[in-house]
């Protein structure tokens, strides 16, 4: 079977339905290509139906119940409830709620690409070459497409360890977890990346008691080093175990089967009711015909591109995790809308990556944006920086927040904003002013003399700024 495009328009095929791969369905849509995109597991891929979109959710019934154990610090109660008292958990009520979300969320997708005009293959596609895609429907149904442009957008898979293989009953990734029925009594992490600490601080918040195994000295090693230590603060508070420089060997079931247990490189073992894998993660690069497309990728399997998107063979692109830029749905999506404005010769702006806003959503969360203090450090940026504790805002202290600050980095002698730092509460959101700062090359002043709301957490970004003026 050939597809059939429109002389007076570009066809697309688009393997992977994941952000990179939905956002530019939809862009090459409105501009009138022909596109047709091939999934196997649902829109939205493993952002929306096994990672951001579940995780998320999960984090959010976390801060939930962690908001409602603090009420005494503001004078408050549950009533009938004694003094003190925990928030149950129902977590099989938990899991079926996210996962209902991110199944919802797929649909939304699906009908919003079909009513663009996308064409929707649920299956798996193969590069034949490097105009001929071979399509295996879910049914069995085996064809080739072709096409002038492809775009392959297939995102990655847990990376696991041969010693510890998980079963998705003790021993689990991140894509198991939502399977649990009862909250697990002793969860061990193994990894202290962003994915481990945000599971070990999500678990944590619902009540399990955690132990968070780092390979490295601390938790979060490449990020802000004083975001990094706030958090390993409050989990030094909230009682999470951490065992750092500690490398994990394997992880087996306890004798009695009701436990695992996790054996260190150093003989040391860890016992717990269960195990969380988070050891980073693999592209989804095998059996997809690169070789025979003649498209390069680095020696992990990541497939190299540029900044539009464009890997070594013009008319193949790619976006998202597969191409190991950056792990964030943000980035791919924008990769993959940058990808088809190349492909259709439209006005195009290359990615930026140090221009990136990125959040980590532990609590409390830690935001970042453009150049970080480790870039400054090394001599690489010439900048002057101010850091504000939010414990000193008044919004913070009616809050009764405790954790977290303001950072913010300015180019010396030009006063330009180049990067950021947010760790507090709902980071994510507050973080959005600095990016906007960075994209567009705003002044410290620009900043400071932007009315905020008093009281807010914002006064706080504000303040760093008028801070910054006086070091000009």
């Amino acid at each position: 079977m050939t597809l059939k495009t429109d002389s007076t328009s570009h066809s697309i095929i688009i393997l992977g339905g994941g952000p990179g791969g939905y956002e530019a369905a939809q862009v090459a849509a409105s501009q009138g290509a022909d596109v047709t995109i091939i999934e196997e597991k649902g829109l939205g891929g493993s952002a929306v139906l096994t990672d951001v979109v579940p995780s998320k959710t999960l984090i959010a019934s976390a801060d939930a119940r962690q908001r409602f154990g603090r009420a005494q610090e503001l004078a408050l109660s549950l009533e009938g409830s004694q003094e003190g008292a925990p928030v149950s958990v129902d977590l099989a009520k938990v899991n079926a709620r996210l996962l209902d979300l991110a199944q919802e969320q797929s649909q939304d997708i699906k009908r919003t690409l079909e009513r663009k005009g996308v064409k929707v293959i649920e299956g798996r596609g193969k590069l034949l070459d490097r105009h001929t895609v071979q399509v295996t429907e879910a049914n069995g149904l085996t064809y080739d497409l072709t096409t002038d442009f492809i775009l392959l957008a297939v995102g990655t898979h847990p990376r696991e360890l041969d010693t510890a293989k998980p079963d998705g009953k003790r021993i689990l990734n991140w894509t198991q977890l939502y399977q649990l029925e009862e909250l697990p009594q002793d969860l061990i992490v193994v990894g202290s990346g962003v994915t481990g600490a945000e599971f070990a601080s999500a678990y944590n918040g619902l009540g399990a008691k955690v132990t968070l195994i780092s390979s490295r000295d601390r938790v979060l090693p490449g990020e802000d080093e004083d975001a990094a230590s706030v958090l390993e603060n409050v989990f030094e508070r909230r009682g999470v175990r951490v065992l750092p420089r500690s490398r994990a060997q394997e992880a087996c079931y306890s004798p009695d089967g009701e436990g695992v247990i996790v054996t260190l490189v150093d003989g040391r073992k860890v016992a717990g009711s269960h195990v969380l894998i988070a050891v980073g993660s693999i592209p989804n690069t095998d059996n997809l015909g690169l070789e025979a497309a003649g498209v390069e990728t680095a020696p992990s399997g990541h497939i190299n591109v540029d900044r539009v998107s464009r890997t070594n063979i013009t008319n193949i692109y790619a976006a998202g995790d597969c191409t190991g830029v950056y792990p964030l749905a943000s980035v791919a999506a924008m990769q993959g809308r940058v990808a088809v404005s190349h492909m259709l010769g439209d006005v195009v702006k290359p990615l930026r990556t140090h221009q990136v806003a990125a959040n980590i959503f532990t609590a409390p969360e830690i935001a970042t944006v453009g150049v970080s203090q480790t870039e400054i450090e090394s001599g690489r940026y010439q900048a002057d920086m101010v850091m504000l504790p939010l414990n000193t805002n008044p919004r913070a202290k009616m809050m009764a927040v405790e954790d977290g600050f303001i950072k913010i980095f300015a180019r010396k002698h030009s006063g330009t904003v180049i990067g950021g730092v947010v760790v507090g509460p709902r980071a994510s959101e507050l973080i959005f002013p600095l990016s906007l700062a960075v994209d567009k090359k705003l002044h410290v002043d620009d900043i400071a003399e932007a009315f905020t709301v008093y009281p807010s957490l914002t006064g706080s970004i504000s303040e760093a700024a008028r801070q910054l003026h006086t070091m000009q």
